[in-house]
């Protein structure tokens, strides 16, 4: 728009002028933007001030951020939004603050192209215009929750209050403004003000004890922005489907489907049976039952808004922040024991080879005979007793022919430890173990593998959409950085070679008793790229499948959902089928539930690496088993042998004796023994520090192992760190 002409007469514009003006410009304008459009001079800035304020006294104008003015009642030309509804004409926002009597205006997001669509209770920065008596807003940016509030524990000082962030990459704590009802001690969730050096913080919500059991989980939720709370309306609509009767479905119920899942499963959504089939000797049909949850939460409707802004169930030691409402997830849809439940059923015939010859799917109703842990699943079977021992045979022999298939295809095979963090009824951590795999769970992972296969190809048949879960072939600078590490232990990688999953196996085998096997694997994992979903099919490299979809967890995971959806349109099994608008924009859910399941996976392990630090919080002082994980100049990283959680041992603490980091070989060396630091190797290390809110470890060596007098004569803990200086066990240089 042109500027306003200046005033015929020297003065100051009228207040209907500087309204309109500021009602118009497309930017956000402030007083200085008033005086050169109005062409004031320097003693009109006074009496403009002055004008300016008595608008805003009168409610005419109100101050926006950076003291930029708009309309009194509506709009900063810039502002902050909160996205409360998505619909098939997009997203609805409203302004993250709101401080008028009347309801907050209803803004329309302008979308981009490309741009991953937004869920309910995403935070956004964007451009405000006015549009047909309405707002239109225009994101700029998308604030996660990391950038928008900082979490921290609130200490008292002489001169008032400051935040200690749990985020062990912050740098500076920050002064507090305003605590609120924010005792010292607490977790609080601050939002930020001002910038260095005078940056400040403001609390806005009090979580509590940071110790308190459940705490840990709470922390990662709030720190991820991970949603947590159903809004009323999405409850109520859970109660109310969850009462309509299933409908018409093929009847499986004389079938004895069972569960098997670990023993603390919160959720049952995949059940399986199996047997010979006696019209094809050495043949076999199986069916993988999965919850019918696309029945239940229908497209457009709030419980799918919801479940589709969370992507997918997170789950920690102490809860589960679940994708839908317990009323589906741990009722409804759950194939609990004799309880009729509705699935949709992945009926498929395997020839002695383990090749899926046929497959079907069908709306069915099932009645699980039982629930059982893996635990007992296997102990059961290698005993050769048990109630349920002629369905576990049946289930054993049928997955020799599936596993046939799977040694022949050569998926990649890397056995790397998973932790698991036990906790008593008051959610105080008891123990932290590494989880066993038994062929009980690499049996109920065949039989899904086999239905998510069966499920792509089912829908390429119908030339359906499809939510492919794509895992490419490792990029040529990551292979280039394996080459580069396996040659630090002496081992060669040959470069130029077709890469297959094989190719890394081969690798694995031949490290194996080696000191740095987990190590290697931890490589060769790294080397990987991130798994993801979309509606090309890229194929799944780790697996060595050319077409792989999710199907198996609707209850925890959207993709699934979306596969079900698109199963029931492509073969007519009823209401609930994928629409032609969630067809087209499958790229953009796409995108947003690969950020999800990025988001959980962050959040799962910075809460474990939490318990790790709070159970080994009570072993202060102790010399610890260890693993080096990673060297860097500035010291190098251990892993408590069995238990994880990294740790740095800072190169400060290592004596007066220089180290030299090698970057090719990432070794630290010590320039007058030969002291070598290298990526696998196992010393012993004394825990120094364990801090439970950041996850954080710090490690040193033993005293009078390694060290000479610490430089500056640094005293740690009232001790004098001891004098000597090669670690047991550890190699000198060549």
């Amino acid at each position: 728009m042109p500027r306003p002409k200046p005033p015929a007469h020297p003065g100051l514009p009228s207040r209907e002028a500087i309204l309109d003006f500021v009602r118009t410009q497309k930017e956000a304008v402030g007083k200085r933007e008033i005086a050169r459009a109005f062409g004031l001079h320097a003693q009109d800035k006074i009496a403009l001030k002055g004008l300016l304020k008595d608008m805003q006294d009168a409610g005419e104008l109100e101050v926006g951020p950076g003291r930029t003015l708009h309309k009194g009642g509506g709009l900063p030309r810039v502002t902050v939004i909160r996205v409360v509804e998505v619909g098939d004409d997009g997203a609805i926002a409203a302004p993250d603050r709101w401080d008028h009597p009347q309801p907050p205006p209803r803004i329309r997001v302008i979308e981009a192209k490309r741009r991953a669509a937004f869920g309910v209770g995403d935070r956004l920065l964007a451009r405000i215009e006015e549009q047909g008596g309405g707002y239109a807003a225009f994101p700029m940016k998308a604030l996660a929750k990391s950038e928008e509030f900082v979490l921290g524990i609130l200490r008292k000082e002489v001169l008032g209050y400051r935040l200690v962030p749990v985020d062990k990459k912050a740098r500076n704590d920050l002064m507090v403004s305003d605590p609120g009802d924010a005792a010292p001690g607490d977790l609080v969730l601050a939002e930020p003000g001002g910038r260095p050096p005078r940056q400040h913080a403001r609390v806005v919500e009090v979580l509590g004890d940071p110790f308190a059991p459940r705490s840990f989980s709470m922390i990662a939720i709030h720190a991820k922005g991970i949603p947590h709370r159903f809004e009323d309306n999405v409850l109520e609509q859970a109660e109310d489907v969850a009462r309509q009767p299933l409908g018409d479905r093929e009847d499986l119920r004389a079938l004895p489907f069972l569960t098997i899942d670990p023993a603390d499963a919160r959720d049952h959504d995949d059940a399986v049976w199996a047997a010979p089939d006696f019209d094809n000797p050495g043949h076999f049909k199986a069916i993988i039952a999965i919850a019918d949850v696309s029945y239940y939460v229908r497209p457009g409707t709030a419980l799918d808004r919801s479940a589709r802004a969370r992507g997918n169930s997170v789950y920690f030691p102490d809860r589960v922040v679940p994708m839908l409402p317990e009323t589906l997830s741990a009722d409804v849809c759950s194939l609990v024991e004799h309880q009729d439940r509705g699935v949709l059923a992945c009926h498929i015939a395997i020839d002695p080879d383990g090749k899926v010859v046929s497959q079907r799917f069908s709306r069915a109703v099932i009645r699980c005979v039982t629930n059982i842990a893996y635990e007992d699943a296997q102990a059961s079977y290698d005993s050769q007793s048990g109630e349920f021992l002629p369905l576990l045979n049946d289930l054993w022999a049928t997955w020799a022919a599936l596993n046939k298939a799977r040694t022949a295809r050569e998926p990649l095979a890397l056995d790397l430890p998973e932790r698991r963090v036990t906790l008593d009824d008051q959610g105080r951590i008891t123990g932290i173990e590494l989880r066993v795999t038994l062929d009980a769970n690499k049996l109920i992972e065949d039989y899904m593998i086999a239905a998510n296969v069966a499920a792509a190809k089912a829908l390429e048949a119908k030339k359906s959409a499809c939510m492919y879960r794509d895992h490419e072939t490792p990029g040529r600078e990551k292979l280039i950085a394996l080459k580069d590490y396996m040659e630090t232990f002496g081992q060669n990688f040959a470069m130029g070679q077709v890469i297959k999953p094989a190719t890394f196996n081969r690798l694995i085998e031949r490290v194996k008793g080696e000191e740095y096997s987990e190590q290697v694997m931890e490589q060769i994992l790294r080397t990987q790229t991130q798994a993801y979903y979309s509606p090309d099919n890229k194929g799944h490299f780790g697996l060595s499948l050319g077409s792989y979809a999710h199907f198996t967890s609707p209850i925890r995971r959207y993709a699934d959902l979306v596969v079900h959806r698109a199963l029931v349109a492509a073969y007519k099994l009823g209401d609930g089928g994928l629409s032609d608008a969630d067809a087209a924009s499958m790229a953009k859910t796409a995108d947003h539930v690969s950020m999800t399941e990025r988001r959980a996976m962050e959040a799962e392990r910075d809460t474990t690496d939490r318990y790790v630090a709070a159970f080994l919080s009570t072993r202060i002082g102790e010399t610890l088993a260890t693993r080096i994980t990673g060297v860097a100049k500035f010291g190098f990283f251990a892993q408590v042998v069995g238990l994880g959680g990294d740790g740095l041992v800072p190169v400060s603490t290592l004596g007066d004796e220089r180290f030299v980091y090698d970057d090719a070989s990432r070794v630290l060396e010590g320039i007058e023994t030969g002291t070598r630091y290298t990526a696998g190797m196992r010393l012993d290390l004394v825990l120094a520090e364990a801090n439970p809110i950041t996850g954080a470890l710090r490690f040193e060596l033993p005293l009078g192992e390694g060290q000479t007098r610490p430089r500056h004569d640094r005293v740690h803990r009232g001790r004098r760190i001891g004098q000597s200086r090669v670690p047991r066990g550890v190699r000198r240089g060549r």
